[in-house]
């Protein structure tokens, strides 16, 4: 599984898309909360808030993810590898672990020089140092794991298709449906007293929630339920091939 996981790092890390791919998310994410004009711009709130990285970033995810997991199984399949890579003595189940645990590791890649910002803002504050790290570590928390959920829908979307176009754009529908696409449903009032039910079967709720600072067990449990149900969906594509 580690030589899978390291080999993994390692192309992405060495890649010019990979390169792209994270560069990407750290100009949009910096000009979205430090030039562009709006509610997201730090500076124009006149707080020392770093509330709208926190809000600007799981839509980031949304694209950034994707972008990285979509080679995963895609191009194995279309290379031809993924019949060799099943014959190795691993199992299907530690093969997906390999190139989840990859995917998570990129993520915590992309975070890390954001902490620039919130050294930056910390710097600015009056007094300095005098912003809310309890919230601001809770919402890093939050993030890392609304990120490997992610992962796992991606991993999983990568292992339906041999296009990186096609595993990409599943990725995208499902990670949006499943950060925001209950808390629409749950709007809409035909469901009656289903409608929280309908609600915290999303994303968005239980991020926000430990986005407060507060870890509640009912949220870690929620995010990993979701990335072991799709690692386990793709362990039964990879499956699959061999029937």
């Amino acid at each position: 599984m580690f030589p899978l996981f390291k080999k993994e790092l390692r192309t992405f890390l060495s890649s010019v898309i990979g390169f792209i791919v994270l560069s990407v998310f750290l100009v949009l994410t910096a000009l979205f909360n430090w030039v562009f004009l709006g509610d997201l711009n730090i500076i124009n709130s006149g707080y020392a808030d770093y509330r709208p990285f926190f809000v600007i970033a799981p839509w980031m995810f949304l694209f950034l993810i994707p972008a990285i997991t979509m080679r995963f199984f895609s191009e194995e399949k279309r290379t031809g590898t993924i019949e060799l890579l099943l014959t190795k003595p691993i199992s299907e189940l530690q093969i997906v672990m390999g190139k989840f645990l990859a995917g998570v590791v990129l993520v915590i890649c992309a975070l890390l020089p954001t902490l620039v910002f919130y050294f930056s803002l910390s710097s600015l504050a009056i007094p300095e140092g005098n912003v809310d790290n309890g919230a601001i570590l809770g919402s890093y928390i939050g993030l890392l794991f609304l990120a490997s959920s992610f992962v796992a829908i991606g991993t999983f979307a990568s292992s339906l298709s041999d296009s990186q176009i096609i595993s990409f754009l599943i990725a995208v529908f499902l990670c949006f449906f499943c950060y925001t696409g209950f808390g629409s449903i749950a709007s809409f009032k035909w469901f009656g007293a289903l409608d929280s039910v309908i609600l915290n079967l999303g994303m968005e709720i239980h991020y926000e929630s430990i986005s407060k600072g507060v870890i509640d067990t009912r949220d870690v449990v929620y995010f990993f339920s979701v990335s072991f149900i799709f690692i386990m969906l793709t362990r039964f594509v990879l499956e699959g091939r061999k029937w």
